[in-house]
């Protein structure tokens, strides 16, 4: 075979293997709408039924065969009867949502490597390979002069030597990391526990938009969920997972940068905390974290 030809042959390959994704991702995007489908159940589905189109049209006994307990088995069959793959496309389009599988190219490679990686990832804006060089800053809420000062000052050094910031854009500290790397023309990825019809809190829609504009804003969950308190923890287990490392700047002992701190240990992440006085309940956490190893 010529060497034209076997270029031919390799171009529409991976044309056809592209088109195969762009086809595959609305199973994806659907099954991802049935409850108690995690990280498991997505990876049974995929060993047995080779591509989610076949999953998603299985018959109950196909998908117990498949290893899915009984609920969720049957919660898949009743899916089909009120969730659209195609609509779904559609509506992500036009809200502006992208969304990749754990498969695709733009996936982070870094989140893969945690145990419970989201199937869907649905994002806005870019998700490139530079990414992989990212810190995430995290925080209290509620800050004081001190903790938004230090927060901003690091974050501007890490966003000049070319760090992508990750944080929860959060109120306090998260605002700050993301408004820091942005003003520092760095990038910035927010990761939130909604899906991203919805700006949370409302008073950062404009540093939503900023963000999307110069990094990424990303979810797994799909459009039309609300912020829910059990989703903020979870949550928490992507920002650390997409980092080289986790930055405390300001966080009490009841804290949310808590459960990220513990999904950055259980990750094998490395862990950075801001030392505080030893009078702030603001700085309780980081300065017992630095006593212990941090």
């Amino acid at each position: 075979m010529s060497v034209c030809a076997r270029l031919t042959t390799l171009l529409g390959g991976l044309g056809y293997a592209r088109i195969r994704i762009m086809e595959d991702i609305k199973y994806w995007v659907a099954l991802n709408r049935v409850p108690q489908l995690g990280t498991v159940r997505f990876r049974r589905l995929e060993a047995h039924f080779g591509v989610l189109a076949n999953a998603w049209q299985a018959s109950y006994a196909e998908l117990k065969a498949a290893g899915i307990d009984d609920r969720p088995a049957r919660e898949i069959v009743a899916a089909r009867g009120r969730v659209s793959p195609d609509a779904e496309i559609e509506r992500m389009s036009l809200a502006g949502v992208k969304s990749v599988d754990w498969h695709h190219p733009d996936y982070p490679p870094r989140l893969k490597e945690i145990h419970d990686p989201p199937p869907v990832l649905y994002y806005k804006g870019t998700l490139l390979p530079a990414d992989e060089w990212a810190v995430a800053v995290v925080g209290t809420r509620g800050p004081t002069t001190y903790g938004r000062e230090a927060a901003a000052a690091l974050t501007t050094d890490l966003a000049r030597h070319g760090i992508t910031i990750v944080s929860g854009l959060a109120r306090g500290i998260d605002g700050v990391a993301h408004r820091a790397a942005l003003d520092a023309g760095g990038r910035t990825i927010a990761v939130l526990a909604n899906g991203l019809d919805t700006v949370y809190p409302r008073e950062h829609a404009g540093l939503f938009q900023r963000t999307q504009e110069q990094g990424a804003v990303v979810s797994e969950y799909p459009l039309g969920v609300r912020p829910d308190p059990r989703s903020f923890s979870r949550r928490n287990r992507l920002i650390s997972g997409m980092s080289l490392g986790t930055l405390v700047i300001e966080a009490p002992n009841k804290s949310g940068a808590v459960w990220t701190v513990r999904h950055a240990l259980d990750q094998n992440r490395e862990v950075f905390c801001v030392p505080g006085s030893i009078f702030s309940p603001v700085s309780q956490f980081t300065n017992r974290m630095i006593q212990e190893g941090a």
